[in-house]
């Protein structure tokens, strides 16, 4: 049982490195994220049964990426907060736009009920906006493949972007020292216990922002110094490149081919407005603009804030603003849907 259990997600670990090397190679931007991401996506539409890492081994993932964040905040960061304000309310009128605009299309282009099309283009947490669909009468394979193609489109679109727009800031050439074993190994467990922490309360990437929070800490306080080795983040965004492609593992060609243009208009409708809006912040603010971009990118807060740390940019203030674009969602989304329930009733 435990072979036939572990099969599928060390298949996809395999095509996950492969796509990985790859892209590597090819000199792809991003490419221990986007690689994975692409390989294992045609994987699953070819047919291989893919399937991510078992929920544990994700949560380990996700606290990694969320360390691997917040040793990127220091005090300069942290006096650029006075300007967050500014920020946070353009990315709140970028969301009220999008959430305006683009069900109001699917509706009318693709035939979607109010509901499903709303579900479909929210710019939020897949499996947090699928969660509160629970019990609403929506078309959810719909809702899923769109939202899945909106984050794989981003994954795969914002590092390309990022290189056409201006260049990405350059990494620092001298090597930061890493963390030793055994302030990482603290920083791990005291991770772990927040992010379940934050689980239990129901947040979504509970264990992404407890890693974080921990964090950012740890490296204010100067109670840990030093980054995360390289290959240990390295095979975190490799896992989370073949989550993001396991997720149209079992679709077929004519649900996707159904779906597929709802996916696109929703990735490309939701990343012009909210580039829109990014473009205002830094004209009012003088932020740098790649790294509002990113921050206000219609993607997953795991991905946006993972493709911040390999592009180089904030990842604080991209992830601050990806989990406060969840927050306004927590009262968005529900009013929505108990307003849809209350149609059908």
């Amino acid at each position: 049982m435990a072979t036939v259990s572990w099969r599928a997600p060390l298949i996809t670990f395999g095509i996950s490195i492969l796509g990985a090397g790859l892209t590597f190679a090819l000199s792809f931007p991003a490419p221990f994220l986007t690689g994975p991401a692409m390989a294992v996506t045609l994987a699953g539409l070819a047919g291989v049964k893919t399937e991510a890492l078992p929920l544990r081994l994700r949560d380990i993932v996700f606290v990694i990426l969320g360390l691997s964040i917040g040793q990127g905040v220091t005090p300069d960061v942290l006096g650029a907060v006075q300007t967050w304000p500014v920020t946070l309310a353009a990315l709140a009128g970028s969301l009220i736009a999008i959430i305006y605009i683009l069900p109001a299309i699917l509706v009318r282009f693709w035939s979607m009920d109010a509901v499903t099309a709303f579900l479909a283009s929210s710019p939020g947490h897949l499996s947090y906006v699928l969660g509160l669909s629970e019990g609403v009468k929506a078309d959810l394979r719909t809702v899923s493949i769109v939202q899945s193609i909106r984050v794989l489109a981003l994954t795969l679109l914002v590092p390309v972007a990022v290189t056409l727009v201006g260049q990405a800031p350059q990494q620092a050439l001298e090597v930061p020292a890493e963390t030793a074993p055994l302030p990482l190994f603290v920083m791990f467990v005291f991770a772990g216990a927040a992010g379940y922490l934050l689980q239990r309360f129901r947040l979504p990437a509970a264990y992404l922002i407890g890693g974080m929070l921990v964090s950012v800490v740890a490296h204010v306080t100067g109670i840990v110094s030093g980054v995360m080795s390289f290959w240990l983040v390295a095979v975190a965004f490799i896992s989370l490149g073949g989550l993001i492609g396991s997720r149209f593992s079992g679709v077929t060609w004519l649900q996707l081919r159904h779906a597929f243009g709802a996916g696109i208009l929703v990735t490309l409708l939701s990343g012009v407005l909210a580039a829109v809006f990014a473009f205002i912040a830094h004209w009012i603010t003088g932020m740098d603009l790649i790294t509002v971009l990113i921050a206000f990118a219609p993607g997953g807060l795991e991905t946006m804030t993972a493709m911040s740390v390999i592009l180089g940019v904030d990842p604080t203030f991209v992830a601050s603003h990806h989990v406060a674009r969840l927050l306004m969602l927590t009262v968005i989304v529900p009013l929505f849907v108990l307003r849809g329930r209350g149609d059908e009733a």
